[in-house]
């Protein structure tokens, strides 16, 4: 049998309807921004396998550190133990994070990093006998897929068999340019009317919603406003940290701060799974009491596992070293220059850069769902043409590993050209 074969006996793929959706493509091997699958065929990552891949695959000084740490000490349980690779992600994380941020708590991926987040909020208030129920999140966000995060998240068909099951959140619109001020009196008006523990958002960039950005300023007021009213705001930056948008942290560009910030994807260069949630002094403070009750109760088997810790430590060394900033800003400036061509274009309804993201809206008269027949079509031919993108919509983007070649940036925006003339 195949690998597909086996696939198609054994296993359950996420975000997948089986009956419908074609066969998975087995992949045997990656090497820096490309992958082969059993066939031998290659493929182009231009999404940095759902973000998570910021310098390659088998990188090499990731998977060493890996290796090293293997033989030292692979786990321990973070239940009354400590150890070195923690504490020294820890260090590392204090020195480059907004410098409010000062306590860091470990889970195992973006979701549950939200989870954390969000528990904390509603717990912070309750612990200061004050009973505040309600999350503020933005229109179409998404924060994962466990319950508190899945609650937060707007894209409905995701959450649609839950509704009636949620915590109590309240939609504001994002700010995009022209519309801030919307989303301003919203904000005032939700927390006006509601008994709100913490306001949750993705800085700068909104992911799964199809790269749709806002500027620093008008998040800036949006804390502002939370901060007056003593709102906790967290910032999930699962997809945005660790240089996506040009900085380390998308909240490097907004002059206010969060209270709380989730991390995950590119933490461990995509080699092991690992979150982290960090918090002001402030918040960590309305936990430290001599009751008992009101400790955060929230912990998994794998927190803090030292391998993981060693792999991130390695990657965040890796995006601080001058050639892979160097890389960012080259893939920035690529993008821009594909921009400046492809808006132009009749069959573009606009097009944007962030950082190494890069996004293009493409007109149509066809289903143009999350899911819909313009998404498979764009996604088959991306596919067939050796291309790892996953259209949202009519929505195709680019957050490509940073250690991505120019010819192999040529070759994706090439075929997105192609896409656009197909459709």
């Amino acid at each position: 049998m195949t690998l597909t074969e086996k696939d198609s006996q054994y296993l359950w793929h996420p975000y997948t309807q089986h009956k419908t959706s074609q066969t998975p493509i087995a992949i045997s091997r990656g090497e820096g921004a490309l992958l082969w699958d059993e066939n031998n065929k290659e493929y182009i990552d231009a999404i940095a396998s759902w973000w998570v891949n910021p310098f390659g695959h088998s990188n090499k000084i990731i998977a060493d550190a890996i290796y090293k740490q293997l033989t030292t000490l692979e786990h321990v349980l973070f239940g009354g133990f400590t150890h070195e690779p923690a504490i020294n992600v820890a260090e590392k994380l204090i020195e480059i994070l907004p410098k409010n941020q000062q306590k860091i708590f470990f889970s195992d991926n973006g979701s549950t990093a939200v989870e954390v987040a969000i528990k904390v909020a509603l717990q912070y208030f309750f612990n200061k006998g004050e009973k505040r129920t309600t999350i503020i999140a933005f229109e179409n966000a998404f924060h994962g897929d466990t319950f508190a995060a899945m609650a937060a998240s707007g894209i409905s068909f995701y959450t649609q068999a839950f509704q009636g099951m949620f915590i109590d959140v309240v939609r504001i619109p994002v700010p995009i340019k022209g519309q801030e001020q919307e989303s301003f009196d919203a904000l005032r008006n939700v927390i006006q009317n509601h008994n709100c523990a913490g306001f949750i958002f993705e800085p700068l960039v909104q992911g799964a919603a199809g790269m749709v950005m806002y500027e620093p300023e008008a998040l800036a007021k949006l804390i502002q406003i939370c901060s007056q009213n003593k709102v906790l705001t967290i910032a999930d930056e699962v997809m945005t940290g660790f240089g996506k948008t040009g900085k380390t942290f998308a909240m490097d560009y907004v002059s206010e701060v969060p209270d709380m910030i989730c991390l995950s994807k590119a933490l461990t260069g995509g080699t092991i799974p690992m979150a982290i949630t960090t918090f002001t002094q402030e918040v960590f403070d309305a936990f430290y009491d001599d009751d008992i009750n009101k400790a955060l109760f929230h912990g998994h088997t794998f927190t803090a596992n030292p391998t993981g810790c060693a792999a991130a430590l390695a990657s965040i060394d890796l995006l601080q070293t001058e050639e892979m900033q160097a890389n960012i800003q080259r893939i920035n400036a690529s993008h821009l220059n594909f921009q400046k061509k492809i808006e132009k274009h009749s069959k573009v309804i606009t097009a944007r850069t962030l950082g190494v993201i890069f996004a293009v809206e493409i007109k149509s008269d066809s289903d143009e769902s999350y899911y819909g027949s313009m998404r498979t079509k764009l996604y088959n031919f991306f596919i067939e043409n050796g291309i790892v993108l996953r259209p949202v919509g009519n929505i195709v983007y680019i957050l490509p590993p940073y250690i991505m070649t120019d010819e192999q940036l040529q070759k994706v925006y090439k075929t997105i050209e192609e896409a656009i003339e197909m459709v």
